[in-house]
């Protein structure tokens, strides 16, 4: 893929990402980059519904109803379907949503957090979701025009279509929309969170990005720089205890920051007395 970087170095890594963010016409730094972060260069942007196998687009429906119909009163704010898919992808159910960043160390932390993972190669996908808007039908885009901004809010979504059969009728092209959710809780706002949401259910974000090449860049991590990546991350209070709040992610957290580094990477064990706070 010619928009396959490999990094060599921490610096590079930073200078890539941060690559393009520089904007003139207000003389500040603006990135106009969406980021996720993956522990396998070779895993694919699959949404959790497809990864739930099977015939599933047919399946979205039927989720999503009986989802609405067990879920609390109170776990939404509204009865927009874009902050049902919001709590719903927030709490595990499988949605053709997917998790994306704005944060570019956030996204370096999904891509070093597995450390089972250490011996592979790790990536960062990085989208730019402002020129990636510019393809959206006329309807959708004017929305974006007169509010001013670059990224949907749920209301703003929610005035450009109300359900998702009205969504994937906009256009005879497939769409990518990327939206902000509503403040859920913690882990949303530490991680500085927005979905993307692709105007047909079974179509691969891969597939649609390989056909628009001008909007990302795929920035490979070599396996060999996974465990200075994740220390500079740790140093940098970029953790499971602050991205995931709660004992999950403390624990979590412990549990990593503990473990010695495996035979994989040349070393057999770590003195975890140079490892304490």
């Amino acid at each position: 893929m010619q928009n396959t970087i490999r990094i060599s170095s921490w610096n590079e890594l930073v200078e890539q990402l941060y690559e393009e963010s520089w904007v003139p016409s207000i003389e500040r730094f603006r990135s106009n980059f969406a980021f996720r972060g993956l522990s396998t260069s070779s895993y694919e942007l699959k949404t959790s519904l497809v990864r739930l196998g099977g015939d599933y687009a047919p399946l979205e429906k039927h989720l999503l109803r009986n989802f609405r119909k067990y879920a609390h009163r109170d776990v939404v704010q509204n009865d927009s379907i874009w902050n049902w898919l919001s709590v719903a992808q927030h709490h595990g159910l499988p949605t053709r949503l997917m998790d994306w960043t704005y944060s570019p160390f956030i996204a370096m932390h999904f891509a070093t957090s597995n450390i089972e993972r250490f011996n592979e190669d790790g990536v960062i996908w990085c989208v730019d979701y402002v020129q990636a808007h510019e393809l959206l039908p006329p309807r959708l885009r004017a929305l974006l025009e007169q509010e001013g901004c670059n990224a949907f809010t749920v209301q703003l979504l929610t005035e450009g279509a109300e359900s998702l059969s009205t969504f994937d009728e906009l256009a005879n092209e497939d769409f990518v929309v990327f939206f902000e959710p509503p403040s859920l809780g913690d882990r949303i706002v530490n991680q500085y969170a927005l979905f993307s949401v692709l105007s047909n259910p079974e179509m691969y974000l891969d597939n649609w990005l390989e056909a628009h090449p001008r909007l990302f860049k795929k920035i490979v991590i070599p396996a060999e720089l996974k465990w200075e990546i994740r220390d500079k991350l740790d140093q940098g209070n970029i953790t499971e205890r602050v991205l995931f709040p709660g004992l999950d992610g403390l624990c979590d957290w412990l549990k990593r920051h503990y473990s010695p580094r495996s035979t994989q990477s040349g070393v057999k064990g770590t003195n975890l007395h140079r490892l304490e706070r």
